[in-house]
């Protein structure tokens, strides 16, 4: 028999997620729960699950699963959400908050407004120009402005988040869903990565996102910061202001120092509903 499981729905600019608080027994759920619960015909549906765990390191560790059924290291539209849901069942206002995430600890500043946490600001840590699951992984050196290897005239910039991305700067919005599904799976991405498609304009950016493992969605809160850091180091945009980033789903402010130390993101966070369902038992 299936158990019952209280379930929170959140969205950060669209971008979905169901909460699960599994901090008393502190068991994670599987990829075969995950992808029922974001199944939007058979499931709850959302792109992603945010399971609520534990932490020794702060208020609580986020484990974020994708809508495919694997796990990303950081979600910044996730972490908003985590946030809220965080102080919405604490009974306090705290001024900042630790969580715990795959990117590691990340300190969040909570915006209060009517109901609560209206948004949410993050210190996202640095942007890094050489990881493991980067192309500048095998040779040491940044992949910055250069062709993409397979794809003929595409120039694009990668960057760690806690998590892979390739930004292409001044590549037409509409192309995601074309070249999204390949470039996500491109061989110099060890664990597959996200795809920004960025148009830079006078006074921010324009984004669309392929999201590995959920496809296109509304935000991505580390996407937004990956586009920007890839900008200011083109020199399109200034770094130490705040910047708009608009997706699909509205407008991020992300602020890049020039030594990209500390990547700052600002968005807002809503609560959608909250329901009781029967969660397929893990196998």
């Amino acid at each position: 028999m299936d158990a019952s499981e209280r379930i929170f729905k959140y969205h950060g600019l669209g971008n979905d997620f169901v909460v699960l608080d599994r901090r008393r027994t502190g068991v994670d759920i599987n990829a075969e729960q995950s992808r029922w619960l974001c199944d939007r015909r058979r499931g709850i549906g959302a792109d992603g699950v945010l399971a609520i765990l534990p932490s020794s390191r702060g208020l609580a560790r986020m484990v974020v699963h994708n809508a495919d059924g694997s796990i990303a290291e950081m979600c910044g539209n996730g972490l908003r959400c985590a946030v809220k849901y965080l102080v919405d069942h604490s009974g306090q206002h705290p001024a900042l908050i630790d969580v715990e995430t795959g990117a590691g600890v990340l300190t969040c500043e909570p915006g209060y407004g009517d109901g609560g946490v209206v948004g949410v600001d993050i210190s996202m840590g640095p942007a890094r120009m050489v990881a493991a699951n980067l192309p500048s992984g095998t040779t040491g050196q940044p992949f910055v402005n250069a062709p993409v290897p397979g794809h003929e005239g595409l120039l694009g910039t990668a960057v760690n988040m806690g998590n892979p991305h390739l930004v292409l700067l001044d590549q037409p919005l509409e192309a995601a869903e074309r070249l999204g599904p390949g470039l996500e799976r491109h061989p110099a991405f060890p664990d597959r990565t996200n795809v920004e498609f960025v148009r830079v304009d006078e006074d921010g950016l324009t984004v669309v996102v392929w999201e590995r493992g959920c496809g296109l969605t509304q935000a991505c809160g580390t996407g937004a910061c990956a586009s920007a850091v890839a900008a200011v180091l083109a020199k399109r945009l200034p770094s130490n202001a705040w910047l708009r980033v608009t997706l699909p789903g509205g407008d991020l402010r992300i602020r890049v120092p020039e030594d990209l130390s500390d990547i700052r993101l600002r968005g807002p966070v809503a609560f959608v509903f909250e329901g009781v369902v029967a969660l397929p038992r893990a196998r």
